[in-house]
C-alpha cells in the first residue's frame, strides 16, 4: 500500500483498557519490555489515542494529566511496518489536541526527537536507563534518628506531600496505583518523613521507582534497601542524569542501558523541594 493511501486508510479513535494486549504487541515489536499489565495500568490512568489500519491496532500514544497546568505524554509507538508514513506525527498532535493548553513533557528516544522538536518541545535533560542483575548490596546503614518503615495507603498524604515537592505536580493518583501494585518503603529523620521509594514488577523483572529524596545519600539509602537480598534478580531504574548515582547502581550491577532526552512544549513545573526526583516510576508517567 502506497503512503498516500495508508494514510487515507488509518483511523484514529481513543484508547481502552482493552487495548493493553495490542500495545504490548506494538512495544515488542520495538524491542520495549511492557506487559499488557504495564500497558493497562498506564491506559487506566490516562487519555490516549490509537491508529487502525483494515482493524489492527499499528500505533498508540498516551498522555497523563497532572492538574489542569501540566502532563506528560508517552509510550507513543507505530509499528515498524508503519512507520514513516505521517502515523506517528498525526498520532502526537491528536494526543496534543487533547491536552489542551496544558504545558507536556516527555522523554524522546533519538529516533523521535526530531519529530517532537517540529511539534514545539525542546529539551532540557536527561534520563539515563540503568538495569541488569543484581550483585550483592548490603543492606543500608541508617544513621541515628534515621529510620525505614514500609509504606501503605494510609502513607498517600505523605507520599504526595514529598512527590509534589520533588516533582512539582499532584500525582496522587499514580501514586495510589504504584501502591496497589507494589510495595513502598518510607525514609523518615527525626519523626520527619524525607524520602521515599517504590518497588514493583514492570517489563523483564522489578523497578524501582519513583524515588524521592533530599540528597545522594538518601537516594542509594532507598535504592539499596530493594537491591539487598536480590542477587540475581533483574531489576530497573531510570535516573536524572545523576554521575555519582549512576556510577554506585553500576558498582551494583545495574548498568547503563540507554539514555533519553527530557523535553518540554510550555514551562517547567516548579518544585519547591527540598526533596529531589532522583528516580522516575518510568520514562512515560515521569
Amino acid at each position: 500500500m502506497s503512503i498516500s493511501l495508508m494514510q487515507e486508510a488509518t483511523a484514529f479513535r481513543e484508547i481502552a483498557t482493552s487495548d493493553a494486549s495490542a500495545c504490548a504487541a506494538l512495544a515488542r515489536a520495538v524491542g520495549w519490555p511492557h506487559r499488557a499489565e504495564d500497558c493497562e495500568m498506564a491506559i487506566a490512568l490516562g487519555h490516549g489515542r490509537v491508529a487502525t489500519l483494515a482493524g489492527e491496532v499499528v500505533a498508540v500514544g498516551l498522555w497523563w494529566p497532572y492538574g489542569d497546568s501540566h502532563a506528560t505524554v508517552g509510550m507513543i509507538i507505530v509499528s515498524p511496518e508503519h512507520q514513516g508514513a505521517g502515523i506517528g506525527r498525526r498520532l502526537v498532535q491528536e494526543l496534543l489536541a487533547q491536552a489542551e493548553e496544558r504545558s507536556l513533557m516527555l522523554n524522546a528516544t533519538a529516533a523521535g526527537q526530531p519529530l517532537y522538536e517540529r511539534l514545539g518541545f525542546v529539551a532540557w535533560g536527561e534520563v539515563c536507563q540503568h538495569h541488569g542483575e543484581v550483585q550483592d548490596v548490603a543492606a543500608p546503614t541508617l544513621a541515628e534518628g534515621t529510620a525505614l518503615r514500609a509504606a501503605t495507603a494510609a502513607d498517600l498524604p505523605q507520599l504526595k506531600r514529598l512527590d509534589q515537592a520533588a516533582s512539582g505536580l499532584p500525582r496522587e493518583a499514580l501514586l495510589a496505583s504504584l501502591l496497589e501494585r507494589g510495595e513502598c518503603v518510607l525514609l523518615e529523620r527525626g519523626g520527619r518523613a524525607v524520602g521515599f521509594s517504590i518497588l514493583r514488577r514492570f517489563g523483564r523483572g522489578l523497578v524501582v521507582g519513583p524515588v524521592i529524596a533530599e540528597d545522594d545519600g538518601d537516594a542509594r539509602t532507598l535504592v539499596a534497601h530493594w537491591l539487598h537480598g536480590r542477587r540475581g534478580q533483574f531489576i530497573r531504574v531510570d535516573i536524572r542524569a545523576n554521575a555519582a548515582l549512576a556510577r554506585w547502581l553500576i558498582d551494583h550491577g545495574l548498568g547503563p542501558a540507554g539514555s533519553v532526552v527530557a523535553m518540554v512544549r510550555g514551562t517547567l513545573p516548579v518544585a519547591h523541594g527540598p526533596a529531589r526526583l532522583y528516580g522516575l516510576s518510568n520514562q512515560a508517567l515521569g
